[in-house]
Order: structure tokens, then sequence, then C-alpha cells
């Protein structure tokens, strides 16, 4: 089968012919329809998780995926052969991931039935993504027609986010690049946008909102953006960082919840969402298809920070 691999840690990726993995007790063998691209992916590639969980090499990238199971382990339960499956596809030993053609996955994985309304591939962007946003939110906690700046929104998480946020009440204020990402947000349920190509986001958000706002997901902004962001917060409120930038003795300070958040893969979350996009009240956001032969420029352009949208593998 055909992977995206790497032979050593900071080794240059290589799409590789390997052999197919061959299914083990509790676990799943899946045909991979497409994987979601994350930063993780390619700082596992780092090390990252040395010393963590065992790795194996070739080291085979991805952390989620979806595709349709061709062969149950001795013991699985939840799963048969043909089901359409999608979910995280990290495990222990890190190294049998989603760039590939076919993966394995223990059942107890967060892993479940794929959405019936989208295709396996569209499928391949909510897991991480969604996830992220279902949890952060319901950690910051805010209520119907409080205000919320989420930083980063027109970005996977940040659109499931602002999608989510906007299904209960919270008033959105998403920042953007220019007029299109503008217009895309605010029809996900923004109900205003900042865009921080034309100055500081927090002077302008404190222009509109001179009384401060009730809570900040922070997806991108390093140490000092986020520290001035949070000053957009009213006592009390919440701040939350994805980028693990978060000063608790700041916030502390401000009297404000919140800090660096860290999803937590599990099967509530994932079939929460699953609901949600069955029921049309979920836009999966892709911003581009790409292939295996593809994906090392792909990550190039991620850990040089210049990569935009969410970024699907296809294996065919």
């Amino acid at each position: 089968m055909k992977a995206v691999a790497v032979s050593k840690f900071r080794d240059t990726l290589q799409v590789m012919e390997l052999p197919q993995p061959a299914v083990r007790a509790g676990m799943i063998l899946i045909r991979v329809a497409a994987a979601g691209m994350n930063p993780f992916d390619w700082k596992m590639v780092d090390g990252i998780m040395d010393g963590h969980m065992p790795h194996q090499f070739p080291l085979i990238m991805g952390v989620e995926g979806a595709g349709t199971v061709v062969a149950v382990g001795e013991g699985v339960t939840r799963f048969k052969e043909g089901d359409k499956v999608y979910g995280q596809f990290i495990h222990s030993p890190i190294g049998e991931g989603a760039y590939a053609e076919y993966a394995i996955v223990p059942e107890n994985n967060a892993i479940s039935a794929a959405p019936k309304s989208i295709n396996l591939t569209t499928a391949a962007a909510v897991p991480n993504a969604g996830m992220t946003a279902l949890q952060a939110l319901e950690h910051a906690g805010l209520k119907k027609g409080q205000t919320l700046l989420i930083v980063g929104a027109t970005g996977g998480v940040g659109s499931f986010a602002t999608q989510l946020a906007a299904l209960q009440g919270i008033q959105v204020i998403a920042t953007v690049s220019d007029d299109d990402a503008a217009q895309r947000i605010q029809q996900l349920g923004a109900v205003t946008t900042v865009n921080y190509k034309t100055g500081s986001i927090a002077e302008q958000v404190k222009q509109t909102y001179p009384d401060g706002i009730d809570g900040l997901i922070d997806l991108m902004s390093k140490k000092d953006a986020f520290a001035a962001n949070t000053a957009l917060v009213k006592n009390g409120g919440v701040a939350l960082t994805t980028a693990f930038v978060a000063d608790d003795a700041l916030l502390k300070e401000r009297n404000l919840r919140g800090g660096n958040f860290e999803v937590k893969g599990n099967l509530t979350s994932l079939d929460q969402l699953t609901q949600l996009i069955d029921d049309g009240k979920l836009q999966v956001p892709v911003g581009h298809t790409i292939t295996l032969q593809e994906v090392p420029a792909a990550i190039a352009q991620s850990r040089a920070g210049h990569a935009t949208g969410k970024t699907i593998i296809t294996m065919d």
C-alpha cells in the first residue's frame, strides 16, 4: 500500500510502498478514503510524543481520517466489515497513522459511524477540528446572548466553533483577513468580524465593545497577542488558547477562567457532531483536497505557517 512516512524522526517525508497492516485483536482494519491534515502530524514526525508513547518506523503520519472497515480483529463488537467510519486514528505505537491506503485502529478509539449526509472525504475534516471546537465551547460555558471573540475563526476549528456558538445563541466576533472571509464566516453565524490585517485585533474589538466581551477562544495568537486579547474579556470571563501560550498568573490576576486548552477525543463528542451534521445544523469546512503525492509540499507549507483552511488527503 502507499503511505506517507518517515524512516526516523525529523526525516524527509516520502510516499512509500509499505505492507498492508495485519488486523490485530481488538482492532479494525480500515480502507482509508481520506485523512485530515493537522500541524500535530508533523510535530509527531519531529518527536513531540517521543518518551510519552512507543513509536515504530517507518512512521506513517496522520491522526484522523475516514474510511470503510474491511476486517475486524478478535473481540471487536462495535464494528463489522463494510461499516463507514470516521474519527481519531492515533494510538500506540505511534506510526500506524491515517496517511495511508489502509490503517488499523483500536476499537476503543474515538471512532464512530460516519455521518450519512456527507461523503467520507468531507467526513475526514470533522474529528479533530470538530471535537476541539465543541469541547472548547463546553469548557467556556458561555450562555445565550453573551459575546465570544474567536481568533482564527475562518480555519477548521474556528469555522466549527462559530457555528456551534451561533447555535447556542452566543454572539460571535470573528477575525478575518479579507471581505470574502468575512462574508463566509457571517454566513456561518458570526454577528461581526474584525480584519486583523488592518490593525490590532484588541484595539478594533475595544472600539466596538468598550465594556468588554464575555469570552475568548484564540486558535492562533502568540503569547503577547493572546495576552493583549485577554484584556478584552470582562472580569470573571473566560479565555482559552489552543496554541499553549497562556500565562496562568496573568489570567488569575485578571480574574479569568481558562488558559491552555487541548482536545480529548471521545465518542460522546464525535457522535454529537455526527448528529448535528446529519440534522443539517453544521456545515463541514474543507479548504483543500490533495493526494498523497502532494503531502510533502503541503506539510512544508504548514510548517512555514502558510497553510489556509482544512486540508484533506484523498487516497484515490
